[in-house]
């Protein structure tokens, strides 16, 4: 994909509603053109003036400040124009209409990001990290996508990726200079480089997953039999009455929603419909929309009432019927009613005895929950990641290794050469400098309009 010559697009770069100001932001090299048709001339570069934002019939639509930024020294690397006007949504309808008037086009999701991408502006990783911030749903989250968005990702990416080049080039002189009497893929210092980019790929890998999961986070679901205190557990995380708790079975019918955050890292909880065989059809309705949460979660917290010894013995067959192969923790609920005390269990699945009433027991379960998916409290080296890029460095690690295991066992110099380049292929992924037109839609189709 090259970058677009001759189009110029415009958008809303502030949230829709009303605003004490809303932001109207054109890119290409049409920007002059329009700025001399909304406020009468094109700005002094890169200072804001005041001006008079006006239609095609010289009226007045209103009063704001006009930016201009000319190519390459903008975001975009294009031409850029910013009107800054009051926020009113009529009002930014207006200056966006007129601005399209004079034959800008209304920009797609993501598309300045995208053209400051083409442009060099940005590798694919900053651009990511972008939306990252804008999307941070925790101060360590956001502090993480600014750490990407300066290049820290990217810059590790490439001193790997380099550090991958240059072993490349050492096995590839080995197979054009056979004639040397050092034999290059015998030399220890070599399998000594090996294991070096091995653990370097271990520690970028698990910052990585750091970053990954203050972006994503850890979908839980809570589920088990009716009446087992799964609401109340519930309402316990989100720290108030987010669901309806009554000693009827059945009273939760939907899947019920809620975000937490247990030490920076987000927390997508459902509450979902109790499992039991009912021959009410809106009951089975939820209980068949809880399986489809269960089974496309990232862990299951299964509620057992701990004074129930029916619920209790039943629940090896209970989870043999849970979908999927989602890993899941059994949660003991109502110790305050049978007398044992909040302790995690180290079992297969792992048992955890709590009180949802009381209250006991839950600081246990957010240690537990962190511990399962090896979170971390983030610290200064926290980048932000996506899924995407974990999937490539590991690509990337594993192509490493096969060139290790070939190199051991003394196999073909062309072998190892490959796939040390196929690992330099995953890693190029990850920042753009290899990439394919279907993954940059995907990617800058998820960014809102404006950016």
């Amino acid at each position: 994909m090259s970058p677009p010559v001759g189009d110029t697009i415009a958008a809303l770069a502030t949230a829709p509603g009303r605003g004490g100001i809303g932001i109207v932001r054109v890119s290409g090299p049409g920007c002059a053109r329009v700025a001399i048709g909304v406020v009468g001339r094109a700005p002094v570069p890169r200072q804001a003036e005041l001006h008079s934002f006006r239609d095609a019939g010289g009226s007045i639509i209103d009063f704001g400040l006009a930016l201009f930024f000319p190519a390459p020294h903008s975001y975009t690397g294009e031409d850029v124009l910013e009107l800054h006007g009051h926020g009113g949504p009529v009002v930014m309808d207006l200056v966006l209409a007129r601005v399209l008037e004079l034959g800008a086009r209304a920009a797609s999701p993501g598309e300045f990001t995208q053209r400051a991408f083409l442009n060099d502006k940005l590798d694919l990783a900053q651009a990511e990290a972008v939306a990252d911030l804008i999307d941070s749903g925790s101060a360590q989250a956001a502090r993480a996508a600014v750490r990407s968005l300066e290049g820290g990702f990217s810059t590790q990416v490439r001193e790997l990726a380099e550090a991958v080049l240059q072993l490349r080039l050492w096995v590839e002189a080995a197979i054009d200079f056979p004639e040397e009497e050092i034999d290059f893929l015998a030399d220890s210092g070599l399998r000594g480089r090996m294991a070096d980019l091995r653990a370097r790929f271990v520690q970028l890998d698990a910052a990585a997953r750091q970053g990954a999961l203050l972006r994503d986070g850890l979908t839980l679901v809570i589920a088990g039999r009716p009446n087992a205190g799964k609401s109340s557990l519930l309402n316990r995380l989100a720290g108030y009455d987010a669901a309806i708790v009554t000693a009827a079975p059945g009273t939760t019918r939907d899947v019920l929603r809620e975000r937490i955050e247990i030490d920076g890292l987000p927390v997508h909880v459902l509450d979902t419909a109790g499992l039991r065989a009912s021959a009410d059809e809106i009951e089975r309705e939820g209980i068949r929309r809880a399986e489809r949460e269960i089974a496309r979660a990232d862990r299951v917290l299964f509620v057992v009432d701990a004074a129930d010894p029916d619920a209790v013995a039943a629940i090896a067959t209970d989870l043999a019927a849970l979908p999927g192969a989602t890993p899941a923790t059994v949660v003991f609920n109502k110790i305050d009613r049978s007398n044992a005390s909040d302790h995690l269990e180290p079992a297969d699945p792992p048992r955890l005895f709590l009180s949802a009433l009381t209250g006991e027991g839950l600081d246990l379960l957010r240690r537990h929950l962190k511990e399962c998916v090896s979170y971390a409290t983030p610290g200064e080296g926290t980048l932000s990641a996506r899924r995407r890029h974990l999937e490539a460095l590991r690509r990337a690690r594993e192509h490493v290794e096969e060139a290790e295991r070939l190199l051991l066992e003394r196999g073909g110099g062309e072998l190892v050469a490959q796939e040390l380049s196929d690992a330099q292929q995953a890693l190029g992924e990850i920042t753009g400098e290899i990439s394919s037109d279907e993954l940059l839609g995907r990617i800058f189709a998820s960014f809102c309009i404006g950016k």
